[in-house]
């Protein structure tokens, strides 16, 4: 029998439950790199996996996305052996990613918990040991029932209360040195396989950091984020106090039939922060600044609807919102500047006439009246059509764009005429105490949602889009989001729930023989954790509808 090797385009033999991984060591590094994982008939596995019958196979680096995720998975079931080992009987908690690397608490009664640098070191210092002592991570496959007691006895309640809301049969899990974990992604087959990482103290807690996806020798660089660790702990004390920090809790709650509690709750929070952030423009206003407010954030955040629900809350104070959309201040496309590949870079900041929209500005806030462009898409040109403005003293001007942070892209302007607003889903629930929601999957399951919807696209050309619009927000809008004056978490504790009936029918249209199924198979089992959420129960002012429809809105 043979596998069909993608990275190398040959056929090459196996025998009969040999592994992935005995395959790659008789490849004698052919490959070029050492592979972490791979993606078998499109689907991702861990090097573990046994063959039994012709495959497709792609080995992948850690480089890739996946491997990313292969890495740092297993990485965290390091940190969970060292914690036991150092701490034995504390709670270890992985929160969310931020500052490079993902925030981690641990809590307990030992008095040795207060000591962090030292207890950083020591569990820096464990995982080093486990490292390098090259000890199997094996995948394991038992009834359901059974598993539930193995984390009984952990003490890992939030992955009972999560299997127990599940109700299935069988549960896959991974175990090390004796100590069982479940993960949303697979693992490496041995903690040998893993290079550089950091365990450092970090605000009130810990930061786990991975290694350079380009050098896997090099661990990742911190990249200091202190107004968006702040956004997150803001909302993870509200999950708090509401009691529903995580999958288990979550569905909990809708098996119980308090759904619409939980979303009224939501929304009024919404609603608190969205207030609380025009109260504070109107302050500056009034002082004589805050004439131009910015909105950024990146795909499938939720600006458009926050930007329409800030007007709202702007004109109860008495201010009136004027709107400009950046769209109509692209240049004409002839010079619009080209990405790697050769095609048009609409998300560049030089695919805006800079010079044209801060003399504009400067225009309105002295007083002066602009005509306005409009970008016909169609034909690639500006237009002007007569639509001209003038900002009165009780006006201020809503601008939503990608660039709104860049301070490029209103060099002209004093600062204390901007107020910048950062918008992102920061997604605060988990699934369980060691298994975090990735905000950027957040955000595609809306964009996949969103598309299909309103746009004609379908999940294919979504996903098959999606690692570009990744690179554009990583040069053009996370390099800049702790420039915001304030930051808005569009996120809903239980948006995955009301999400999950509608992005699972889209992403089955997805087809097998594809690339992009490994990401929609992916998506639909993390989808699987969530119980069901009627998006009846949702209101119609909700930043939710901007993709699932239904809004007072017009977009």
């Amino acid at each position: 029998m043979k596998i069909y090797c993608v990275n190398l385009q040959e056929y090459i033999p196996f025998t009969g439950g040999e592994t992935l991984q005995s395959v790659v060591a008789r490849l004698d590094g052919r490959l070029g790199f050492s592979p972490v994982c791979a993606r078998v008939n499109n689907k991702e596995e861990g090097l573990s996996f046994p063959l039994y019958a012709p495959k497709q196979v792609e080995f992948v680096p850690v480089s890739d996305p996946a491997g990313q995720r292969c890495y740092i998975r297993s990485l965290c079931m390091v940190l969970y052996r060292a914690v036991e080992r150092v701490v034995p009987g504390a709670r270890l908690e992985i929160c969310n990613a931020v500052s490079g690397g993902y925030y981690v608490r641990i809590t307990g009664s030992s008095p040795e918990i207060a000591d962090r640098v030292g207890i950083a070191s020591r569990i820096s210092s464990g995982m080093e040991a486990i490292i390098r002592a090259d000890m199997p991570i094996e995948r394991k496959e038992k009834p359901t029932a059974e598993v539930i007691e193995i984390f009984r006895a952990q003490g890992l309640d939030a992955k009972v209360a999560l299997l127990e809301s599940l109700h299935e049969l069988y549960t896959i899990y991974y175990r090390l040195d004796g100590l069982a974990d479940t993960t949303l992604s697979p693992l490496v087959p041995h903690t040998g396989m893993l290079g550089a990482y950091g365990f450092v103290p970090y605000e009130e807690g810990y930061l786990l950091l991975g290694c350079n996806p380009s050098d896997p020798s090099v661990m990742a660089d911190i990249n200091e984020q202190p107004k968006l660790f702040r956004a997150f702990k803001a909302y993870q004390e509200f999950n708090r106090i509401i009691g529903i920090s995580n999958a288990g809790s979550l569905n909990r709650a809708v098996e119980s039939g308090e759904s619409g509690m939980m979303i009224n709750v939501a929304e009024a929070l919404h609603t608190k922060h969205i207030r609380a952030i025009a109260q504070a423009i109107t302050d500056r206003h009034r002082d004589g600044g805050a004439r131009v407010v910015l909105i950024a954030g990146p795909s499938s955040s939720g600006k458009t609807t926050f930007t329409k629900r800030l007007g709202i809350e702007l004109l109860t104070n008495l201010l009136r919102p004027v709107m400009i959309s950046l769209d109509d201040y692209f240049v004409d496309r002839h010079l619009t500047p080209r990405d790697e590949t050769g095609d048009y870079d609409y998300e560049s900041l030089h695919a805006l006439d800079l010079e044209l929209f801060n003399f504009h500005l400067c225009t309105l806030i002295s007083g002066g009246e602009v005509e306005l462009p409009t970008y016909n898409f169609e034909k690639g040109i500006r237009e002007y059509r007569g639509r001209r403005i003038s900002l009165p003293d009780d006006s201020v001007l809503l601008i939503e764009g990608i660039h709104g942070l860049n301070p490029e892209l209103t060099l002209a302007v004093a600062d204390e005429m901007k107020y910048r607003v950062y918008v992102s889903a920061l997604s605060t629930i988990s699934i369980d105490d060691h298994n975090w929601v990735s905000t950027t999957d957040n955000r595609l399951l809306r964009r996949i949602i969103r598309d299909y919807k309103y746009r004609g696209t379908s999940a294919l050309s979504t996903i098959r889009r999606w690692p570009s619009v990744r690179r554009g927000e990583e040069r053009w809008i996370f390099p800049y989001q702790e420039n915001a004056d304030s930051i808005f978490n569009s996120s809903f504790i239980f948006e995955l729930g009301v999400m999950r009936d509608e992005a699972e029918r889209v992403l089955r249209s997805v087809p097998r023989d594809v690339p992009e199924y490994a990401q929609a198979h992916r998506l639909r089992h993390f989808l699987g954790y969530f119980a069901s959420v009627s998006s009846r129960l949702i209101p119609p002012t909700s930043l939710m509808r901007e993709f699932l429809g239904g809004s007072s809105f017009k977009y």
